[in-house]
C-alpha cells in the first residue's frame, strides 16, 4: 500500500523527514502547514496498515470548520492522490454534542478533526496535531489537559501554526523547545519562496498592509502585544490619505531634525502651517552615513527654501556640537536643542499623537516611500512605566531606530501646541518715523 510522496518543496521534505517524537513547525501563511502535517499523517496510517498495526491521529483545530478542512483538503486529498482505499466520515458524533470529521481505513487506522476544547481532549490516546495552535482561545488550559495525552510512550506530537504574539504556549514551545523537548522548524515566507514555493512577496506585502501582519503572519515574529504601538496605525492612514499639497507659497513651517553620528538615519522633517490648526509635511529629507557638515548644511538648505519659524534638533550625546553650531547660523531663537530624556520623549511623542488623533498632522507622502515611514511610525512602541507613566520603546533595526517618528515629533514640538509666534513684515517710508516738525526729520527723511 506504501507510495510514493507528493512532489514536496525543500522546506516540506526537512519537516517530513524529521521523526521526532514532539515536533513543532512555525510557518508562514500560505505555506501549506496543514497540508503537510496531515501529509505527515497520511503516510503514517499507510505505513501502519501496510504493516499490520494501527495508527490514530486527531488533528485539534481552531473551529469546525477548519476541522472539515484538514480532512477533505489535507487528509482525504492526499489519500486520494495516492490512490489508498479509505472511507470519509463527516459529523461523527463523539458525544456531549461534539462533532468530528475523519478518514478511516480498512484496517483501522484513522485521522480525525475536531474543533478543541480543554474538556474534549482529556481522555484521548492518539497522536495529535495542534493546528494553529497559537490561535486556540486558551492554548495554556488545552496543553495542561494534553500533556497526559501524550504521555503514553510511542505516541506523536504535531505543533503548528503561526504567531499570535508572545506569553502563550505556543511562543513558549518556540522559543527553546521547552527545554529541548520539542524538535523546532521555522518557515517564512522569505524562506519557503527560497525553496521554490511560487509566491509574489512584494504582491504579498502590499496585500498584508499592517506591518505587524507581515512581521507576524508572513515573517514568523513573536510581537509583544504588552508594548503596544503608540501610533494607531488607522490614524497613520488617514494622515497619508491627505492630497499633495500645492507649490509652496510661502506659508510658515517648523522643522524637526534628528541627527545620527552613524548607524541610523539622519532625518529632517518639515511641516508646513497650512492655516486652521493643521500641519502638513512639506518636505522629509533622509540621510544616512552621513558626516555633520552635510546635515547642517542639509539644514541650511531648508532654512533657505522655507519661512523656518522654529528648528528642533536633538542635542542628545553628539547632537550638542551641530545644534551650537545651527545655532551660530541661524540662531539661538530659531533653533532649540532638544536633549532626549524620558519625559522629553513621551512630551514630543505626546504632541505627535494629538496631532494626528485630531487630524491636525497631513502626511501627503507618495507611494513608494509610504512603506519606510509608516514602518518607522509603528516602530514606538509603549509599555507601562513607574507610577503609571508610559515608557516608549522602539528597536534598531537596519532600517535605523525609529528616525522618521522622532522627526517628526521635533517637528510637532517645534510648532508648540498653540504654534510660536510668526512676524510679518511690512516695508515703510522711514519719514513716518520722524515725529512731527521735528528738526532731524528732512535728514531721516533722505535715508
Amino acid at each position: 500500500m506504501a507510495a510514493e510522496a507528493p512532489v514536496l518543496y525543500a522546506y516540506q521534505r526537512r519537516y517530513l523527514a524529521d521523526a521526532s517524537r514532539w515536533k513543532a513547525a512555525c510557518w508562514s501563511r500560505q505555506t501549506g502547514k496543514t497540508f503537510t502535517t496531515t501529509l505527515e499523517a497520511v503516510l503514517d496510517c499507510l505505513d501502519a496498515e501496510a504493516s499490520g498495526r494501527i495508527a490514530r491521529w486527531t488533528i485539534l483545530s481552531i473551529s469546525r470548520d477548519r476541522a472539515l478542512d484538514a480532512i477533505r483538503n489535507g487528509a482525504a486529498l492526499h489519500m486520494r492522490a495516492i490512490g489508498a482505499a479509505f472511507e470519509e466520515i463527516t459529523d461523527a458524533s463523539l458525544g456531549a454534542e461534539e462533532l468530528a470529521h475523519a478518514v478511516k481505513l480498512p484496517g483501522g487506522s484513522y485521522i480525525r478533526a475536531i474543533a478543541a476544547k480543554p474538556e474534549t481532549a482529556r481522555g484521548m490516546s492518539d497522536n495529535l496535531i495542534l493546528d494553529e495552535f497559537a490561535h486556540h482561545k486558551d492554548n495554556r488550559a488545552l496543553w495542561r489537559a494534553l500533556v497526559p495525552v501524550v504521555s503514553k510512550p510511542g505516541l506523536k506530537l504535531r505543533v503548528i501554526s503561526t504567531p499570535n504574539g508572545t506569553g502563550d504556549m505556543f511562543h513558549e514551545i518556540m522559543r527553546d523547545g521547552l527545554g529541548g523537548l520539542f524538535s523546532r522548524h521555522v518557515v517564512t515566507i522569505h524562506d519557503a519562496v527560497a525553496d521554490g514555493l511560487p509566491r509574489d512577496i512584494a504582491e504579498l506585502r502590499r496585500a498584508a498592509a499592517d506591518p505587524d501582519t507581515w512581521a507576524q503572519e508572513f515573517e514568523c515574529q513573536f510581537l509583544d502585544r504588552a508594548a503596544r504601538e503608540w501610533l494607531g496605525y488607522q490614524e497613520i492612514l488617514t494622515a497619508l490619505e491627505a492630497d499633495p499639497l500645492p507649490d509652496y507659497a510661502g506659508n510658515p513651517c517648523y522643522v524637526g531634525m534628528d541627527i545620527a553620528a552613524r548607524g541610523d538615519l539622519s532625518v529632517i522633517s518639515v511641516l508646513e502651517d497650512i492655516g486652521a490648526g493643521v500641519l502638513a509635511l512639506r518636505e522629509m529629507t533622509v540621510m544616512r552615513g552621513e558626516s555633520f557638515a552635510a546635515q547642517l548644511a542639509a539644514l541650511d538648505g531648508i532654512m533657505r527654501a522655507y519661512r523656518v519659524v522654529r528648528v528642533c534638533i536633538d542635542q542628545t550625546g553628539m547632537g550638542e556640537m551641530p545644534v551650537q553650531e545651527a545655532q551660530r547660523r541661524h540662531g539661538h531663537y530659531r533653533v532649540r536643542g532638544v536633549v532626549f530624556t524620558a519625559t522629553s520623549k513621551l512630551d514630543m511623542a505626546v504632541a505627535l499623537k494629538d496631532r494626528l488623533q485630531a487630524r491636525r498632522l497631513l502626511l501627503p507622502v507618495a507611494e513608494p516611500f509610504r512603506p519606510e515611514l509608516i514602518d518607522d511610525l509603528r516602530a514606538v512602541r509603549m509599555e507601562p512605566g513607574t507610577g503609571g507613566v508610559p515608557r516608549l520603546l522602539a528597536e534598531r533595526t537596519g532600517a535605523g531606530h525609529a528616525d522618521r517618528f522622532w522627526s517628526l515629533a521635533l517637528a510637532c514640538a517645534a510648532a508648540g501646541e498653540g504654534g510660536a509666534p510668526v512676524f510679518a513684515y511690512e516695508s515703510i517710508a522711514r519719514r513716518t518715523f520722524a515725529p512731527p516738525r521735528e528738526p532731524h526729520a528732512q535728514e531721516w527723511s533722505a535715508w
